[in-house]
């Protein structure tokens, strides 16, 4: 059976569904083109992907309340963690002292292993934003081809800076924001609004001072995404 005809008869038993994604983009290219080895559980399931920033700078002191900044990004994304639905995927990447790397696959039954790889997290070296949301984007055009499109997809930025030479994240950001429905939330941390992933009316982006701003700029991803019926999707095709 061909990807398209399991997605004609997909959308016949899912009308009455919803699932969340962003629009704006041609949705007759998304997922793009290639065969998953199985098929997702559940092909609506809203996806979570994180990048957290590990960079030298990151071991400062935080610019409010106690501790250093990595320690706050820590305590927040524990939070976070746990507020996330256990029926949603989450996901992690890191650039710290080990190089830029995915640190924790998407998937639901993987909270444990998120709190200990951000925990594990050693800050140093620079910030390569290009990079990471290339990966980032990659890992979750992936996850959308096992759930046939449908879905949501975001992608998290705690960062504190901005990215290193030869690293500037704005075309990449474009290409995402043109080519799928991915979301860009960023939590600019110690920072003010002028970071290049700061984009007005394409991404979403908070700025956080201390823990406690970091933990609302995190909840705030799981509140602030656009939601669509597979109808709507039909629609768009």
């Amino acid at each position: 059976m061909s990807s398209n005809l399991i997605r004609d008869t997909l959308l016949a038993i899912l009308l009455c569904a919803t699932a969340p994604v962003a629009f704006g983009f041609d949705a007759s290219k998304w997922p793009p083109a290639g065969k998953p080895a199985a098929l997702a559980a559940d092909l609506t399931a809203r996806n979570f992907y994180v990048v957290l920033d590990g960079s030298g700078s990151m071991q400062e002191r935080a610019c409010q309340g106690s501790g250093r900044k990595i320690e706050q990004a820590k305590s927040a994304l524990q939070t976070f963690v746990r507020a996330v639905p256990k029926n949603a995927n989450l996901g992690l990447l890191v650039f710290d002292h080990t190089g830029i790397s995915e640190r924790v696959a998407l998937g639901s039954d993987n909270r444990e292993q998120f709190l200990r790889s951000v925990t594990a997290v050693r800050p140093s070296g620079g910030t390569p934003l290009r990079q990471a949301i290339a990966q980032a984007r990659a890992r979750l055009e992936a996850q959308a081809q096992h759930q046939l499109g449908y879905g949501e997809y975001n992608l998290v930025v705690v960062t504190d800076g901005e990215a290193s030479g030869g690293q500037d994240p704005r075309q990449a950001v474009d290409a995402m924001i043109a080519q799928t429905p991915i979301v860009l939330h960023t939590i600019g941390f110690c920072i003010d609004a002028r970071h290049s992933l700061n984009q007005a009316g394409r991404t979403i982006y908070k700025q956080a001072n201390d823990t406690a701003e970091l933990q609302r700029g995190l909840e705030s991803v799981l509140a602030e995404s656009p939601s669509f019926t597979v109808q709507r999707f039909q629609d768009k095709r």
